[in-house]
């Protein structure tokens, strides 16, 4: 079996990782952006969920394939996270889910109403699996984080555009942001995850809470 590492390009082929009871399938859409979608399956009753329908609604249909789609998570108001998702939800039916405080800005710019707006310690539940909402303040007000508790491993955490590998999310020269998104990356992601936790961003390879933990000071001092 072909291990999972994460890193995909627009145009290329998608990876695919298989836990215990959730398959997770990332792609990457749009050469300039180059944003990923997740499309997560659980196993048991084979309904799936969709992080961010960035662009290329015809790529993440075919991705969906016949099973189709129970709903469709959007990280963040960004415009290049959410380009698919009215493609998307008209085809597939998906209930659309956001953060509270970016809700009303991802309908103004798709003109897709947001279904369930959810806040922090809220759940977003398929079949048999749970993704807990983190709120994750910031790069954007709403931005939220989903972390999948695996009940057969490690916690895998999908985090939009607030942590990447090298350090948090852009805030645009703003002091205040900044410190408001690293003080919620540090309290609710590595005061509280184990160092083995997988996370996966909206752009680019995907690291783990262990590895990019002895940098967090680094971050805050520098400011970006």
């Amino acid at each position: 079996m072909t291990t999972y590492t994460g890193n995909v390009k627009p145009g290329g082929t998608p990876d695919t990782r298989e836990l215990g009871e959730l398959v997770v399938t990332k792609v990457a859409v749009d050469p300039e952006m180059s944003n990923n979608c997740y499309l997560l399956r659980c196993r048991a009753t084979d309904e799936q969920v969709l992080i961010d329908a960035a662009a290329e609604s015809e790529v993440l249909l075919r991705l969906i394939g016949d099973a189709g789609l129970t709903k469709v998570v959007t990280t963040h108001q960004h415009w290049d996270h959410h380009r698919a998702l009215a493609d998307v939800v008209s085809a597939t039916g998906a209930v659309v889910v956001a953060g509270e405080a970016d809700a009303d800005a991802i309908t103004e710019q798709t003109g897709v109403p947001v279904d369930d707006r959810v806040a922090d310690g809220d759940t977003v539940e398929f079949g048999r699996c749970r993704l807990e909402v983190i709120h994750l303040t910031g790069h954007t007000p709403g931005s939220i984080g989903l972390l999948y508790d695996d009940p057969e491993g490690t916690p895998h955490l999908w985090t939009g555009d607030s942590l990447f590998p090298g350090g948090v999310g852009n805030t645009f020269g703003d002091p205040s942001a900044f410190r408001t998104l690293i003080d919620d990356v540090s309290t609710k992601l590595f005061d509280r995850l184990p160092d083995e936790t997988w996370f996966y961003p909206g752009h680019g390879d995907d690291s783990t809470i262990g590895a990019q933990r002895p940098h967090l000071a680094e971050w805050r001092e520098r400011g970006w």
